[in-house]
């Protein structure tokens, strides 16, 4: 079993995925949707915990072999931003969503030398939206984002497009096909099930609406 569906079937073991098709969940962006995914279940079972951060090190340091600096996206992505970057022995900072209104006005957190290399950490990526903005406040800063990796990426159009014109390559442990297919061969889903999931990726902003 390869690794993107070895990393679906522990999310799924500790729920930290969770598949509803007929009663779907409604995200905070108003999106209507048959699964909800939380990776901070992760950080409460100490061996996949263990595995995740082992995995995810080992992606970074795949590709992107010259990695100065790891920079978390707050508030998910920080824990396993940092879980890699100590097993990684690499620098650490995490960036928040916008900058504080008060003490330093600080948006990113930590310390790096302008024209370090970074690669950013996200626990999931859906529309691409905080990530952007994470790498977008490292590079104003003078970083040099070499590239983002996740845990798990529902593989969205919008977000690709998004990194894609941002020159930003992206990687991420887990996938949504990979999940589906673990989903079904373990009796968690049917075939009937599969095809509303499958239906919901291709327009999950209007899907559920009718």
């Amino acid at each position: 079993m390869e690794i993107a569906h070895q990393v679906a079937e522990k999310l799924l073991f500790i729920n930290a995925v969770k598949l509803s098709p007929d009663k779907p969940f409604t995200w905070a962006s108003g999106w209507k949707s048959p699964i909800y995914c939380d990776n901070r279940r992760i950080l409460s079972f100490p061996y996949i915990r263990d595995y995740i951060k082992s995995e995810l090190s080992n992606l970074i340091d795949q590709h992107f072999p010259d990695v100065e600096v790891i920079a978390g996206v707050a508030t998910a992505g920080i824990a396993h931003g940092v879980l890699a970057a100590d097993l990684l022995k690499l620098n650490f900072v995490y960036v928040r969503s916008s900058q504080k209104d008060h003490g330093l006005g600080n948006q990113i957190e930590g310390f790096f030398h302008p024209g370090q290399r970074i690669v950013v950490v996200e626990d999931l990526i859906s529309t691409g939206g905080s990530s952007m903005r994470a790498c977008e406040a490292l590079q104003a800063a003078g970083g040099v984002v070499k590239g983002v990796v996740a845990v798990f990426d529902y593989g969205f159009e919008q977000a690709k497009k998004s990194f894609q014109q941002a020159g930003i390559p992206v990687y991420a442990l887990s996938h949504y096909e990979a999940l589906l297919e673990v989903a079904l061969e373990k009796g968690m889903i049917h075939q009937e099930q599969l095809s509303v999931l499958q239906q919901w990726r291709q327009s999950p902003d209007t899907w559920g609406r009718g």
